[in-house]
């Protein structure tokens, strides 16, 4: 290793050394039980005229909301030239903020960089993947992993610290902006790549090895000879898989010790009565949220209308349930705190389609997040612009800063309605014993996300889109589900489902075998267990790894046609297929729920369940495009433990928080919801239209 490789290693092991030895505030100090869900909006004064701050900090104040949102793309203003400060800005807007009380989140500003910035230091700059260097323009271009970039970041973030950690009025900061972690092919990522690897693997051989580098003579003599994989230069047909498979960690790694970086830079300066937050999107493909060790939370952004068609004819103007879905139960699981820093006002300016929302909309997305249990919800952004690149971005006011929008008329009459929920909250409730007997938990990780994604096998196969429907069927039987990572505990849990969890070790197979014989209900899935951790195929047989748990083997799997029809039988009902299928042989026939009725294989298993202790594992080993198998399935899993379950249909969403039964309908039909007549119904009424809320208390 050369003496440079040496500094740059010694320099990582230096700041994880650093980043684990502060500790993060205690998380559940910043959010009274009795706010509820505080609700904040955007606010940028640098992009109006300083005779109407006043006007609109007051307009804010006087509409209900409880904070505002500001600086996040505001370096220039802060930062003009290199070393010279301008807060006098800022603190005005601050003190504005005070006068008519509001509290205020700080953004800092290190998504995007001032014009000087890039002049005076292009190495700041990420490279593409044909090696051409970002410039001046737009947001992230930056590369993570350079050093000139992390020392001016630092700067700025010390600077604002120093200014605002002991204001009163600011609550919170929000490090960066949708964190994205992406390849950066730059001289700086290329030696901090080699850094990373050197790190993990020790020796050469070691990598050589865990990369399978004999496959096409692609064995390294030694680390300093590594690039970043290329796919766009190699193609994506023949990349090596297991080189992406770490280049999609390494890349999640800087994002989230860019992160890391700057909440230990914050965290001395500041009062414990601030929080550190970042918003990840609602469904974020690169980087992990989970990787952060030093942020007292995560929040996240929603966009959930880019102009789909969602569900029947009305789906265009009310969004795709599945994105706010997914981000609820992954950010705001049962031990954890988050809330949603940027929730789609209106009409976007960079969907396919941008159509008006129907009225109440916004207020729905609001509801659905209240009943998820966020401690707060925020809008970009208070006024629309009318110059730049989202100038057909919606706010809460129209352009002229004073009318409001739909999105403002959402807003205003949702704000008016928490005071009735806040009068009629009650601390000394607690979770009806039928959802306790429900809670569901569903296991994540994303280098099984990273690792399919690369190869799927077939053009029909998401990812994504295969774990939310198992997410939607437990949401449809009423159930509290959280999404998880695998070394989370597992034994609130009665139900467990780990859909399409390609990458194992003998130490999670464990753990899953104990939780069964415990009592726990394991659902696997087809494409479990297939590969180990770098991503090899296992040699011994398909997914044999989970063979003892499902009392089962799969001798293969296949695919039709898109076109195609693959019929199954379970139940006494007729199920179609065509994307994916395992050919499962249970040891033990009477453990077969579901068999193919025609191809070749006509006969062999496609569901298997398996009593295991005082458990049982249920193995699900086809895709069904309507999910009308799995659903039963899932719904026999649940009786087997004793659990009750409902059947709203898709779109609708009933849950439960603090006292407070929430139900919101994305469906383009009305839904008739089952109150009984001791109920108090405080928002709504019993059916709840397209678009429409019912809040009510038992």
């Amino acid at each position: 290793m050369n003496d440079e490789l040496k500094k740059l290693l010694s320099r990582f092991i230096l700041f994880v050394l650093l980043t684990t030895t502060v500790k993060a505030q205690d998380k559940t100090q910043f959010f009274p039980k009795d706010d509820l869900m505080s609700l904040g909006i955007y606010y940028y004064p640098e992009h109006w005229d300083k005779t109407e701050w006043e006007r609109d900090i007051k307009n804010i104040a006087s509409l209900g909301f409880e904070f505002i949102h500001m600086a996040e793309f505001s370096w220039a203003n802060l930062e003009p030239e290199e070393g010279v400060y301008d807060f006098t800005w800022l603190d005005e807007v601050i003190e504005l903020a005070s006068i008519h009380e509001l509290k205020v989140v700080l953004g800092t500003p290190t998504s995007i960089t001032p014009v000087w910035m890039g002049i005076k230091y292009p190495e700041i700059y990420l490279m593409n993947a044909d090696y051409t260097r970002q410039e001046h323009g737009t947001r992230d271009q930056q590369s993570l992993s350079n050093p000139v970039w992390r020392d001016l970041s630092k700067k700025i973030v010390a600077k604002m610290g120093e200014r605002y950690g002991q204001n009163p009025t600011v609550i919170g900061w929000q490090i960066d902006n949708e964190p994205w972690a992406k390849e950066d092919f730059s001289p700086s990522s290329q030696k901090a790549f080699r850094v990373w690897l050197q790190n993990k693997y020790k020796t050469i051989e070691n990598l050589n090895k865990a990369w399978g580098n004999a496959f096409w003579s692609q064995t390294y003599g030694a680390f300093e000879e590594i690039k970043i994989p290329n796919a766009k230069l190699v193609g994506w047909w023949g990349i090596n898989p297991h080189s992406l498979l770490d280049l999609k960690r390494y890349s999640a790694d800087i994002q989230a010790g860019f992160l890391d970086m700057q909440a230990a830079v914050l965290r001395p300066l500041i009062s414990t009565s601030q929080y550190i937050t970042t918003n990840y999107t609602a469904t974020t493909p690169a980087a992990d949220p989970r990787r952060t060790k030093m942020l007292d939370f995560n929040s996240f952004t929603s966009y959930p209308n880019k102009g789909n068609a969602n569900l029947g004819d009305l789906g265009f103007r009310l969004g795709d349930p599945k994105e706010l879905s997914f981000a609820l139960s992954f950010f705001k699981s049962e031990h954890l705190v988050s809330g949603i820093m940027e929730l789609q006002p209106g009409f976007v300016n960079w969907g396919g389609i941008n159509p008006l929302l129907q009225p109440g909309t916004l207020r729905m997305w609001l509801y659905h997040c209240f009943g998820g249990d966020l401690s707060f919800a925020c809008s970009y952004r208070y006024r629309q612009i009318n110059y730049g690149a989202e100038q057909y971005h919606s706010g809460i006011t129209k352009l002229d800063g004073l009318s409001l929008s739909q999105g403002g008329k959402d807003y205003k009459q949702t704000i008016g309605e928490f005071k009735i929920l806040r009068e009629a909250y009650d601390e000394d409730v607690h979770m009806p014993e039928k959802l306790k007997d429900r809670k569901t938990a569903l296991l994540w990780n994303y280098d099984n996300f990273w690792s399919m994604e690369g190869q799927g096998q077939t053009k029909q196969w998401n990812t994504l889109k295969f774990f939310q429907k198992y997410l939607e069927i437990i949401k449809s039987f009423g159930a509290p589900a959280d999404i998880v990572y695998e070394d989370d505990d597992l034994s609130a849990y009665k139900v467990v489902i780990a859909p399409t969890f390609e990458l194992v070790d003998k130490a999670l197979i464990r753990k899953w075998e104990n939780y069964v014989i415990q009592g726990g209900h394991l659902v696997l899935t087809l494409r479990t267990g297939v590969k180990d951790r770098n991503g090899h195929i296992f040699s011994s047989g398909w997914g044999e790894m989970i063979y003892p748990l499902i009392d089962a083997e799969i001798q293969n799997f296949d695919q039709l046609m898109p076109s195609a029809k693959g019929t199954l039988e379970a139940f006494g009902k007729e199920y179609y297929w065509n994307n994916w299928a395992d050919l499962v042989h249970a040891k033990s026939p009477e453990n077969v729920l579901a068999h193919y009725t025609n191809q070749f294989y006509k006969g062999k298993a496609a569901v298997v369940s398996h009593k295991m202790g005082m458990g049982t594992v249920t193995y699900i080993g086809v895709d069904t495009d309507d999910g009308s198998l799995e659903k039963d399935v899932l719904r026999k899993v649940y009786a087997q433990g004793n659990i009750t379950t409902e059947n709203y249909p898709e779109g609708v969403y009933v849950q439960w928080r603090d006292g407070f039964w929430v139900a919101v309908n994305y469906s383009s039909k009305e839904y008739k919801l089952n109150i009984t007549g001791k109920s108090d119904v405080l928002i709504g009424d019993t059916t709840v239209r397209p678009g429409g809320v019912t809040v009510w208390k038992e």
